[in-house]
């Protein structure tokens, strides 16, 4: 791609004042203030992403000639880039990322135009954050660099745990390990030293532990999951039975060290002939009533959104380095690029007044060239404003809306419903969005 002055100086506002503040931290390290430098890393690193940069011969040519972002040109060898890429410590880079992300969710909540989901809407009103936690392995090393020509290519690479903002769509945290086949259950310590009380966690069933729910129920955190198949309960009252809808009070487990005794709420909902089954520690359906449980935990996906972005459309499933230290820098890298994505993705969503969970971040970026010559023509300045002005809409960067918005039902206790239905909605017209009364 090429580069655009508007995106470019967008980048540097945002920026700039994490890298500013990262700078002692840079001397405290004992690095030099040389060419290389913390400044021109991070724009090194974000131009090799967003301008879809072939390699570090590429960029070193790139350099040389114009320049990239904040850097004017420069010339720099091919091995001194890459020798950098293998050293700088990736730290820098993790500390930058995080001082970024307070300054993208204060943005978020200035923004007011754009509708949050009816389950978002009615839970943040019970637990201000709803977090999405998973895993994912980096799969292949592709070797971008001259350096590491002689690197055995396509090795696993490691493991990320990461962690989404349900409501901002931001990342949280992010944790690196190295060894690729590391089970869910290693993040359980991080997870509970990051979550706070009132906090909802949606899990997959890489985290199916009794004890790791006790423990984050003790700490006044909860969660929805997914049952394991044939798991033995023991119902212990029951909410609703009808011919849609299950929800009960069980007891899981065998009262032993491993698997202790745990009280949840098992919630059941028929979707033509499939029933899907959702586990979660609320125990109050009048706190979360079970169609809310059921369209949250279909908005778990969003987190596999968000890995398919930074790994297919980001090109994180293609590591630059061998070094554990180089492909952290990569991946903080990565990931602060999605933010910024996120927050423009946003920005769209706030201007045409629409859910973000309409708007393409793929378009968006694939977008970028086309804003750059639509803006060398005078015809656009604000980046925006053109992707979400009408003309542009052939651009795919709102997506294509396959069903028909249904009103949730959100009642605690909802009436018996006869007949096959849509899964857990109903028509607007016949349920509003309250929280009802028990029949």
């Amino acid at each position: 791609m090429v580069e655009d002055e508007v995106i470019a100086q967008q980048l540097e506002t945002l920026l700039t004042p994490a890298i500013t503040k990262q700078e002692n931290d840079y001397r405290k390290l004992g690095l030099r203030d040389r060419i290389l430098n913390l400044p021109l890393m991070v724009a090194a690193v974000l131009t090799l992403l967003w301008r879809d940069v072939a390699g570090v011969t590429e960029l070193t040519r790139m350099l040389a000639r114009e320049g990239f972002l904040w850097c004017s040109p420069k010339n720099v060898s091919q091995q001194a880039i890459s020798q950098r890429f293998l050293t700088f410590p990736a730290q820098l880079f993790e500390t930058v990322f995080k001082d970024l992300l307070p300054n993208l969710r204060t943005t978020w909540h200035s923004r007011n135009k754009r509708t949050l989901p009816e389950s978002i809407q009615f839970t943040i009103t019970k637990f201000p954050q709803i977090w999405l936690v998973d895993s994912s392995t980096l799969e292949a090393l592709f070797c971008k660099l001259k350096s590491l020509e002689d690197v055995p290519k396509g090795q696993l690479a490691g493991k990320m745990g990461t962690v989404i903002d349900l409501m901002t769509r931001l990342p949280v945290e992010i944790w690196f390990q190295e060894n690729p086949k590391a089970s869910d259950t290693k993040l359980e310590s991080e997870i509970l030293n990051l979550v706070t009380a009132k906090t909802l966690l949606l899990l997959d069933r890489g985290f199916y532990h009794f004890n790791f729910w006790l423990q984050l129920i003790e700490q006044k955190v909860h969660f929805i999951t997914r049952p394991k198949k044939g798991a033995a309960i023991k119902v212990e009252q029951v909410f609703t039975d009808s011919y849609a809808l299950k929800d009960r009070l069980i007891r899981l487990g065998s009262g032993t060290k491993q698997t202790p005794f745990i009280t949840l709420r098992l919630i059941e909902v028929r979707s033509g002939k499939a029933w899907h089954s959702y586990l979660t520690s609320v125990l109050d359906p009048a706190i979360l009533p079970p169609y809310v449980v059921a369209d949250l935990y279909r908005r778990r996906w969003r987190i596999e959104d968000a890995f398919n972005t930074v790994k297919r459309l980001l090109g994180l499933s293609y590591l630059w380095t061998g070094s554990m230290n180089g492909i952290q820098l990569q991946i903080w890298g990565t990931w602060l690029f999605y933010a910024v994505l996120v927050d423009l993705g946003d920005a769209v969503a706030d201007e045409l007044s629409l859910p973000f969970d309409q708007i393409s971040l793929e378009m968006i970026y694939r977008g970028f060239y086309h804003f750059y010559v639509a803006h060398q023509k005078g015809l656009a300045s604000n980046p925006i404003k053109y992707f979400a002005a009408p003309e542009n809409q052939d651009l795919g960067i709102v997506k294509r809306q396959r069903k028909p918005n249904m009103k949730l039902i959100v009642a605690p206790f909802p009436e018996k419903q006869r007949g096959t239905s849509e899964f857990f909605f109903q028509a607007p017209s016949k349920i509003p969005l309250t929280t009802g009364s028990q029949p």
